[in-house]
């Protein structure tokens, strides 16, 4: 980067950092940077790599169309002619430069599987569900050339020799056939279904299974599949295993000029299926959107469908040493396909979004094309530099390449700045970012959530990646594009952050909840160490706060972090009052709060505590007169606004007593009954209900005492209560009342048994 670029761009840095949302500020920037940010926006010729970069992508277009709901394989003959073969029913077109498609195969089978192209351009071709090979040759004439009497054949791999492997399912076999048709078994194996192939540079086969995810390498050389030797002799051929991948199903293998093979995986093992793997490997995370994969939604049964595979995907590299390497993997998409681009990187095509990849190296990957298909089923290296593009749901043909879009457009996610915004300056920065580049940016804005409704027009362009002050609406959500030119190959956009300002909005208090009597609430830094802890009590917390802003959007962005309140402690402390709320600020802002109080039937309110921080406060009641009381909370963003400009909101809460007064007892007396002893006494509270009595005889265990009709539910209650059977002399029962604010009175009675009785 140019010294006065760095310059530019640390005086920039420089700049938002000074405005970045403080305590006192309420301006804001929206800033995308990463991977899955950017994804969220939509690309039309943008690439986006896995590092958060968007540049430009290569030519991306359609084709052809077969008119046909799947394709299932691409191949390109030796004169660079273009087939593809897929159903239902079982089809192969031929298609030209200008996408004009020839029918050169027709059957009433439903799926034409794999095609291969042999020395003289023969195409053979595998259907399901009769499992078939057949052979059209130059002039057009087809014949069945390999009946292998299985349901299934996955794919077919010519040898350098001319000797056509044919892979089988429901069995796990491979059959070896000569040119005159000639077909032998070549191995059989213990898995289901062998289902992709593809031949080293030694010459030799290699076969991917399913459901143990086994690469196998079989030695075919020395094994006379010429004809000279037997079928037993072939049946013979012990495989090889390269690797055992994590995943189920082996879907394609790809060998690079240096020998290097690469595997496609998908799909999770059963238990009974996993074996460790001898070390552990290095691996990329390629994932895109929530954990767990959808079902592949084909349009065809089930035999000609790759089923339903939940686990997402792994992409592996061995070297000709036979070293494995994890490159890639994925938790949604399904990989299909795999080719090489003209610069010998490796292309993936997925499902079930229909997106072309292209691993870049070093842990790089890049999302090129999304087609309009639910999957990539087959990919193709022209001789031209194109990369041709099949897919299914529906069956259509692509053309990636060569060289990048003419233009290349990227509309960024609909951002909820949550309440109406003034927009401020649009920044941005990438490789070969200047005041002159090719890049153009564009913002609008509206406030409804669909920006193609009643929204202000695209206003720009923008080019400076300094920042320019923009020409938009004040508005709710806002918007931006960036337009690529084709003269921008190597130009990237690494981030964008549009500044904003939101309006003002008053504090709302949701939810004033005033505990029960009695308890201290603190925060967990206001426990002093080594004090003496008291009882711990549960406090009545207020729901969470209400999602802020007045529109509905469905898929809000995140609002901007706020601090963090840890929840209170509830502590027993007798004369002590709690309230604890719950309040938001749609702008985020720092809130300051005064609490108020004003007994029952008075007008003025009287200051409690002012400069509250935290969302709970507790004090010390003695010093008010018994009675009932009403707070008043009021909340003001004063600490995030000037003076002018600050904003508040107050809530009542709901009645509540104070009473510190305790209770009394009056006339308690010890009568002889007959022949038990009888203790009688009144209990009266001036400010509260009497909660309990309790009963203690010779300074025994206290026991619970019910009053006369068996409730404590008034401010008065009488009891009567029996003492069990006493030896004679004097004897002492204490009495204990509570009211229901846990105050207390105590009194005694001394007696001497037996009593006289009364005359």
């Amino acid at each position: 980067m140019p010294s006065h670029w760095r310059s530019c761009l640390a005086l920039t840095t420089a700049a938002f950092c000074l405005i970045l949302p403080a305590a006192a500020e309420h301006t804001r920037f929206w800033r995308q940077t990463t991977f899955e940010e950017f994804e969220k926006g939509t690309a039309k010729g943008v690439a986006l790599r896995s590092d958060g970069r968007l540049v430009l992508a290569p030519r991306f277009a359609p084709l052809a169309d077969p008119n046909t709901a799947y394709l299932w394989a691409l191949r390109v003959d030796s004169k660079g002619r273009l087939y593809a073969a897929g159903g239902s029913n079982a089809r192969v077109v031929r298609i030209d430069e200008k996408g004009a498609t020839t029918s050169v195969f027709d059957s009433a089978e439903l799926s034409a599987q794999a095609i291969a192209f042999d020395a003289h351009d023969n195409l053979y071709v595998a259907t399901s569900p009769d499992g078939k090979v057949y052979r059209i040759d130059a002039q057009g004439q087809r014949s069945v050339f390999f009946g292998p009497k299985t349901k299934y054949i996955w794919d077919l791999a010519f040898s350098p020799s001319g000797i056509l492997y044919v892979a089988t399912g429901d069995k796990g076999e491979v059959f070896a056939v000569t040119p005159d048709g000639q077909g032998r078994l070549l191995y059989k194996s213990e898995e289901t279904h062998v289902r992709s192939l593809a031949i080293d540079r030694e010459g030799r086969l290699l076969a991917g299974t399913e459901p143990s995810g086994l690469v196998l390498r079989l030695d075919t050389r020395n094994s006379a599949v010429d004809g000279s030797a037997s079928g037993a002799k072939l049946a013979e051929l012990s495989p090889f295993v390269l690797y055992e991948t994590a995943k189920k199903e082996i879907t394609a293998m790809l060998v690079d000029k240096a020998g290097n093979l690469y595997v496609a995986a998908v799909g999770e093992k059963t238990p009974a299926a996993v074996v460790a793997s001898p070390q552990p490997l290095p691996v990329v995370s390629a994932t895109l959107g929530q954990p767990g994969v959808a079902a592949m939604p084909m349009q065809q049964p089930n035999f000609m469908s790759i089923p339903a595979i939940g686990g997402g995907s792994e992409i592996y590299k061995i070297t000709p040493d036979g070293a494995p390497e994890r490159l890639w993997s994925s938790r949604e998409d399904l990989v299909f396909s795999l080719a090489l681009s003209p610069e010998e990187k490796l292309l993936v095509g997925t499902g079930s979004r229909g997106i072309v990849y292209q691993l870049e190296g070093h842990g790089l990957y890049s999302s090129l094309a999304k087609t309009s298909a639910g999957q990539v089923t087959g990919l193709a290296a022209g001789r031209d530099g194109r990369v041709f593009v099949g897919t299914a749901n529906p069956g259509k043909i692509f053309s990636l390449g060569p060289g990048p879009e003419p233009e290349g457009v990227f509309e960024s996610q609909v951002y909820d700045a949550r309440t109406f915004s003034q927009w401020g300056r649009l920044g941005w920065w990438g490789h070969s970012a200047s005041a002159s580049s090719p890049v153009a940016f564009y913002l609008r804005s509206g406030n409804t959530s669909n920006p193609e409704k009643n929204w202000s027009p695209w206003a720009g362009p923008y080019r400076d990646p300094r920042g320019e002050k923009v020409s938009l609406p004040p508005a709710r959500f806002v918007q931006w594009k960036a337009v690529f030119k084709g003269s921008a190959p190597g130009t990237s956009i690494d981030w964008v952050s549009v500044a904003y300002l939101p309006q003002n909005v008053a504090p709302v208090i949701e939810t004033i909840i005033v505990q029960s009597p009695g308890i201290r609430a603190q925060g967990v830094s206001a426990v002093v160490p080594g004090s003496q802890p008291s009882a711990p009590v549960q406090l009545r917390m207020p729901p969470a706060p209400a999602q802020p802003g007045v529109l509905s959007f469905p898929q809000p962005a995140p609002a901007p972090p706020g601090r963090f309140d840890p929840p209170p402690q509830g502590f027993v402390q007798r004369g002590y009052q709690s309230v604890v709320w719950s309040a938001r600020d749609d702008n985020d802002d720092d809130l300051l709060f005064t609490l108020y109080y004003r007994g029952e039937g008075e007008k003025n309110w009287k200051l409690l505590k002012d400069k509250v921080e935290t969302r709970f406060y507790s004090w010390d009641t003695t010093a008010m007169p018994d009675g009932a009381y009403l707070l008043k909370i009021v909340a003001s963003d004063s600490p995030s606004n000037p003076p002018d400009e600050a904003l508040s909101a107050e809530r009542e809460s709901d009645r509540f007593e104070v009473a510190n007064t305790p209770p009394v007892i009056v006339n308690l007396r010890a009568e002889e009954g007959s022949p038990d002893v009888h203790i009688r006494l009144e209990a009266r509270s001036a400010a509260a209900l009497i909660a309990r009595a309790e009963s203690s005889v010779d300074g025994r265990d206290w026991q619970i005492v019910f009053p006369a009709g068996r409730l404590s539910d008034a401010a008065r209650e009488s009891y009567d209560f029996t003492l069990p059977a006493l030896p004679p002399g004097e004897h002492t029962v204490a009495v204990r009342i509570y009211d229901d604010f846990e105050n207390a009175a105590t009194a005694k009675v001394t007696f001497t048994t037996p009593l006289r009785r009364k005359q």
